[in-house]
């Protein structure tokens, strides 16, 4: 590793106070205080699940190797069984070419999406397999059987070295075998015969854990024999492990029954609970080579799932809630426009109705003129508090109104009067979308300064929905079908695509914060009640990260996923609280030289 001086140098910067330019790690002098000081990164206490790219096919006790970035995911049942294997990229599952069987509850191993091992299983209602078979990253090729035939094992490892450990074959059994990439070798059994039973680790540093029934039973391997470690601290079957090593391993999911959405993580003395993933299932594959801070799971039942889910482990950067000043009247379902410092908060309802604009500086909210209409769960768009633009609202109404810093102007309506839409961009090119007319639309305009144009619709009808970003880079998600909807799509200037949902469904969150379809926050909404979840959107996926201090939903927001604001909304009662958040916040410390 790089010391100090390799990285930095030698020579401390002098400043007045807080340098604006300084590096996680560097030493400056504070002339003003008279201290030398350094900043680091806050990071993550706990790790955090985000949605992935959906399976192609839905299926439940198939089996995974590789990483969160290279993975493999073979067999399963939808029903019926199959023998379909697909290849993950960190974003998208692609078909390839299939096992040469189909079957299920089978092993797997694998350091990538190129090279994997697939070895016993079951095809239903017949007999349990021996057969292996190795992938090279184009086809599935059968090599040299297991000694043991059996379905439901254990597994860790590589395709050139792996472990199948336990499994049901007429009973459960505690059989292990070893792959040296040629041949299996029967080597010392569990201390405790097991099926549906999940490994991580290598065939020299192992771990095995869980299984049926219902057990937390965990034993490490030392690549000659097995040796009783400390318990899970929820007794499972039917999860999923990944790991690199025997001291660092992560388990999620599983039964006990019914299923569970539980996560632990293993630091080579104990499991310790962390995030659930955000469905409870069990039967689902894992990237078998995935580590305590990235990895994913995918697949699953009840029911048969696409869906895929990718961990981030703790100590990653993370952002932070900080308090603003109040709106000078609390309100909820406003609109916004801005940013951070420079913000404007216009419309909403307290009751009344409100036509109510207020201009923010990065301190303080100041009343200004109001609307021309006064109006709630209206749309805006704006780079400014000097330049915005506010559209629809309660009564499905078309009106338009254009900010030039003192006075709102009335302009061209909208095509179709609606409210509880979507809207990103600014006063000059801005679009509409989804929204009540009631009932919910899939509609969307495009502004260019004069009038309103209908363009493609969202694949979703939804109201209720919030965006962010351009009007040729939009990003819409959440809102109410019904039910509340996690349903995200991206706007590229001319149609609308489908990608990674949110991980809470909901509805009523922040409006307008982010810069384009690649980067947004979602904060607070609607599940039933309200809620503090944040989610950020890094134009693949999206991130819980920090949450609001209270539960808030149909709120204002507007800037970017680094430097955001949100402001009024409903917690249960009407509120006029502000909260800024401030992405990857970093910590100021002094140092002791006493």
């Amino acid at each position: 590793m790089a010391t100090y001086k390799e990285s930095v140098g030698t020579a401390v910067t002098n400043y007045a106070g807080n340098s604006p330019s300084v590096v996680d790690g560097e030493v400056w002098y504070d002339s003003t205080d008279k201290d030398f000081k350094y900043q680091y990164a806050s990071l993550t206490p706990a790790g955090a699940w985000s949605t992935g790219g959906d399976l192609n096919t839905a299926r439940a006790e198939h089996r995974g190797a590789g990483t969160s970035t290279s993975a493999l995911m073979f067999g399963g049942r939808t029903p019926p069984f199959v023998a379909i294997t697909e290849s993950y990229d960190g974003v998208t599952w692609t078909e390839v070419n299939d096992l040469n069987a189909v079957k299920a509850t089978l092993g797997g191993a694998g350091a990538s999406n190129t090279s994997a091992l697939a070895f016993g299983g079951t095809a239903g209602g017949g007999p349990v397999f021996d057969e292996t078979e190795l992938w090279n990253g184009s086809n599935w090729t059968e090599v040299n059987d297991m000694n043991t035939a059996r379905e439901q094992p254990g597994d860790l490892g590589i395709a050139t070295a792996a472990l199948c450990f336990g499994g049901y074959g007429g009973g459960t059994v505690g059989v292990v075998e070893l792959w040296n990439g040629t041949n299996w070798t029967e080597v010392n059994d569990l201390n405790t015969a097991r099926r549906l039973l999940a490994g991580a680790g290598t065939t020299t540093d192992g771990l095995g854990f869980a299984g049926y029934s219902t057990t937390a039973k965990t034993e490490a391997y030392n690549g000659t024999n097995w040796t009783e470690v400390n318990d899970l601290n929820t007794a499972r079957y039917n999860g999923q492990g990944a790991g690199a090593s025997g001291s660092a391993a992560i388990y999620a999911t599983g039964a006990t029954p019914p299923t569970v959405a539980n996560t632990e993580t293993w630091d080579g003395t104990s499991w310790t609970e962390t995030t659930d993933v955000s469905t409870a299932r069990s039967g689902v594959g894992a990237s078998n080579q995935g580590t305590t801070s990235s990895s994913l799971i995918a697949g699953g039942t009840p029911p048969n799932s696409v869906s895929t889910e990718v961990w981030t482990g703790a100590g990653q950067p993370v952002g932070v809630w900080a308090t603003g000043g109040n709106l000078n009247t609390a309100r909820y379902a406003l609109a916004g426009a801005g940013t951070q410092t420079a913000a404007l908060g216009f419309g909403g309802y307290g009751p009344p109705q409100y036509g109510l604009t207020e201009s923010y500086n990065g301190t303080n909210w100041t009343e200004t003129t109001d609307l021309n209409t006064a109006r709630s769960s209206l749309a805006g768009a704006g780079a400014t508090n000097t330049a915005a633009l506010a559209f629809g609202g309660n009564g499905a109404t078309a009106v338009t109104e254009l900010w030039n810093g003192s006075n709102w102007t009335e302009v061209n309506n909208l095509s179709t009067g609606r409210f509880e839409l979507g809207g990103s961009g600014t006063n000059t090119a801005a679009l509409a979308f989804g929204g009540s007319p009631p009932g919910q639309t899939a509609i969307t305009e495009s502004w260019n300064g004069t009038n309103w144009t209908e363009v493609n619709d969202l694949n979703t009808a939804r109201n209720s929905v919030v965006g962010a970003g351009t009007q040729t880079s939009t990003l819409a998600f959440g809102g109410w079908q019904p039910p509340n909807s996690a349903l995200t799509e991206s706007w590229n200037g001319t149609n609308w695509t489908e990608v990674n949902d949110l991980n809470t469904a909901r509805r009523d969150m922040a409006t307008s914060i982010g810069t384009s379809n690649t980067s947004a926050l979602a904060a607070g909404g609607y599940t039933g009640t309200y809620v503090a979840v944040t989610e950020l959107y890094d134009g693949a996926s999206w991130t819980e990260t920090t949450d609001l201090s209270t539960g808030t939903g149909i709120l204002g927001g507007v800037g970017t996923n680094t430097e955001g604001l949100v402001f009024g909304g409903h917690t249960g009662s009407v509120i006029a609280t502000t909260s800024e958040w401030s992405g990857s916040s970093t910590t100021t410390k002094t140092v002791d030289t006493d």
